[in-house]
């Protein structure tokens, strides 16, 4: 991705569940689901999840909720970017968004689950916590014996508290 890059951050529609799946599929490291999820990410958490159309192409996304036991938490469930858009800092740009959007509708804090081989989004999410300045707690969330088929643990990633969202370039 250039910098001359035209780059918009939305609300994702229903349209955009084919690409979100695709993106996912072609991640290589993501737990895919079925299309039909996409669709219903797309219809049902739209609010809480953002994609990034780059040149007005899909290149990314976020997809999350907000926790219904603790809503003041933005729990992200998957991220994705394009290869030919990664290492660019979109996925950084699409988390800072979603934070910025609702720490003003009382989000706190912002988890997610990694597995501990996923370099990339371990160094995402501890960039994140430092922008923002906020405390990263890191803890075992579901262990490798709780997965039916062969899966590492996921482990949780809760950060915050969030208070100023970071200025970007």
């Amino acid at each position: 991705m250039t910098s001359s890059a035209d780059i918009t951050l939305r609300t994702p529609t229903v349209d955009d569940g084919p690409a979100l799946w695709q993106m996912a599929v072609d991640s290589a490291t993501l737990d895919v689901n079925a299309p039909y999820a996409y669709l219903l990410w797309c219809r049902d958490f739209a609010a809480t999840s953002v994609i990034a159309e780059v040149d007005g192409q899909p290149g990314g996304f976020v997809t999350g909720y907000r926790r219904p036991d603790q809503p003041q938490t933005l729990m992200i469930w998957q991220v994705a970017v394009n290869t030919a858009h990664r290492g660019a800092g979109l996925a950084g740009r699409m988390l800072d968004h979603l934070a910025t959007v609702h720490i003003g509708q009382g989000v706190t804090h912002l988890e997610t689950s990694i597995t501990p081989d996923n370099d990339a989004s371990r160094r995402l999410f501890g960039a994140f916590s430092r922008r923002w300045r906020a405390t990263l707690d890191c803890s075992e969330l579901f262990g490798a014996n709780l997965f039916p088929e062969s899966h590492l643990a996921e482990e949780l990633f809760r950060i915050g508290p969030l208070r100023v969202p970071p200025t970007r370039p």
